[in-house]
Parts: C-alpha cells; structure tokens; sequence
C-alpha cells in the first residue's frame, strides 16, 4: 500500500498533529497547538505524488532483488521448493 494524502500532508508540514478530510482542497490540518495549518494543496499533490514514485520503485526494486536472489539460489542447485523455504 502507497501512501496517503494524509501521509503527504503530515511529510510537508512536520508540525502537524492531525488531519482530517479526503479531499486535498477541504483538508482541516492543526499543529500540535491545535491550530490550523493553511496548506498549499497544490504542494500536497505534488508531494503525494512524489511520495508514490518513490513507493512504486522501492516495490519495483524490491521485486527485482527477490528474482536475483531466486536466480542465484538456483544456480546453487538449490530446488525451488527448498528457495521457497527459504525465501517465501
């Protein structure tokens, strides 16, 4: 799972105790004063997205080392029940 508009939002505003809301232009965002946060939501978007670039590759990558180890396992004679033991 990727993250969230509110994980954005708490990512960009460190200050921020809590966020409530599920659109970027309504969000209801207080600082650990409970005051509100005036929030750029284009900001937000951008980050969001930046923050789930960063998610999908760290999966892509993630993907791409489990098949590595597979192959390696493999060349080692290892069966792929035995990998699977070990690897899951």
């Amino acid at each position: 799972m990727g993250p969230k508009l509110h994980d954005a939002v708490i990512d960009l505003y460190p200050n921020v105790k809590r966020v409530t809301g599920n659109d970027v232009h309504s969000l209801e965002v207080l600082d650990t004063n409970n005051n509100l946060i005036t929030i750029v939501p284009d900001d937000v978007t951008n980050h969001l997205a930046t923050m789930q670039a960063a998610a999908n590759t760290a999966a892509q990558a993630a993907v791409a080392a489990k098949a590595s180890v597979i192959t390696k396992l493999t060349a080692l004679g290892l069966t792929s029940d035995e990998i699977a033991h070990l690897i899951g």
